[in-house]
């Protein structure tokens, strides 16, 4: 891959959603379906997602100028389009504000002919893919009409390829979803399905929380990218804003 990477590249995972309040609470209630009015791409911030966006807005806003971001790409799903527009908006004084670009490789992963379904639902209405899902685990299952895992790292691939050519150097700041954030952490560190899994097995990345890397240069020839923060969540301690972890999608099969 392009050694030509982003100064800071931060990863974050947008607030809490109308979607994440719905699926707890159906999860909670034993529900087979997700009450849910939009398309997934129409579900906005709750009134606590908003509250975490703004709390990390000003974290970022708090950091000297030439720390802040100067890019934002961002998913064309609402809830990470309201949690873009929320930080951008409360960058400092003075402070140029960051361009925000909206990227439909960073989508939501599509699950298909599951999407609305909990855990519970899967196993009721669809038995057979239920048993194919915990077999395969989740890093290769597609379910019909949606996206493994794999099929989201295709997409990020061209992504990073497209942030090494156009914004190195630079300061970039991605807002997008749960898995978007663990597959972009498997292709910038690394990792293979087996680690990647365990790191998701440890529990849901929070809404809001940061990831980020520094660029460094290596060996005087290219810039590596060096991990900085993990699901760092200082942001929403510091402005008393609560934590929130729900899962996107039903809690998925151990490989």
């Amino acid at each position: 891959m392009h050694a030509n990477w982003p100064e800071t590249l931060w990863i974050v995972r947008h607030g809490q959603s109308a979607g994440n309040v719905a699926r707890d609470a159906a999860e909670s209630g034993g529900l087979a379906v997700i009450d849910l009015a939009w398309r997934d791409i129409d579900v906005p911030l709750s009134t606590l997602g908003k509250a975490q966006s703004t709390a990390l807005g000003e974290w970022f806003a708090r950091l000297p100028k030439h720390e802040q971001p100067e890019v934002v790409v961002c998913s064309p799903y609402l809830r990470a389009l309201e949690t873009a527009r929320l930080v951008t908006e409360r960058c400092g004084p003075g402070a140029d504000p960051a361009s925000l670009r909206v990227d439909e490789r960073l989508r939501e992963k599509e699950f298909g002919i599951l999407d609305r379904l909990t855990k519970f639902g899967i196993q009721q209405r669809h038995p057979e893919l239920n048993e194919q899902r915990l077999h395969v685990g989740k890093f290769y299952f597609r379910p019909p009409g949606g996206e493994s895992w794999c099929d989201v790292i295709l997409r990020l691939r061209s992504l990073l390829e497209m942030i090494t050519r156009e914004y190195g150097g630079r300061r970039v700041l991605v807002v997008a979803h749960q898995v978007i954030v663990n597959c972009m952490r498997y292709l910038l560190e690394h990792m293979d399905e087996h680690q990647i899994l365990d790191i998701d097995r440890q529990g849901d990345v929070p809404n809001c929380a940061v990831t980020s890397y520094r660029a460094t240069r290596s060996g005087g020839e290219a810039d590596v990218l060096q991990l900085d923060l993990v699901n760092f969540l200082a942001p929403l301690q510091e402005a008393s804003t609560p934590v929130t972890r729900e899962p996107d999608q039903p809690a998925a099969a151990k490989p």
